[in-house]
């Protein structure tokens, strides 16, 4: 069966690299699903779990938005700000993270880029958390 070399990268380093026979990723438009030879293509992500499709296993990565990027010869590169494989998210910093967030957001306006950058705070660690749960 053909596989997609996949690569997972952030401003750290790679967080993952392998072949694998399916892609789910939660792109702004819409879920997309990336098989061998998909159509080239770039889109942003969401702040979401990326699912990378084995023969009979998965395997989880949470991912704060991003882009993707299929190129020919089933390539894809996953670019993001930060990426935690499930197995490495520390559940507990991640629940940490979500009340210090929530307490941020309790106490600002909700017009204010503060604001927008304590919810998005929310939103990864959520990610991470529901990412561990899988």
């Amino acid at each position: 069966m053909n596989t997609i070399n996949t690569s997972i990268v952030t401003p750290n380093g790679t967080v993952y690299e392998g072949d694998v026979h399916m892609i789910s990723v939660h792109a702004t438009a819409g879920d997309m699903g990336i098989l061998p030879n998909h159509i080239p293509v770039v889109a942003p992500l969401k702040i979401s779990a990326v699912k990378l499709k084995h023969e009979g296993t998965e395997e989880y990565v949470a991912v704060s938005g991003g882009f993707i990027e299929v190129r020919r010869g089933s390539t894809v590169t996953i670019i993001t700000e930060a990426a935690e494989k499930k197995e490495d998210i520390d559940v507990e910093r991640a629940q940490r993270a979500k009340e210090a967030a929530q307490e941020k957001l309790s106490g600002l306006n909700e017009k204010t880029a503060a604001y927008a950058e304590a919810e998005k705070e929310l939103q990864r660690a959520e990610n991470r958390l529901q990412v561990a749960s899988l």
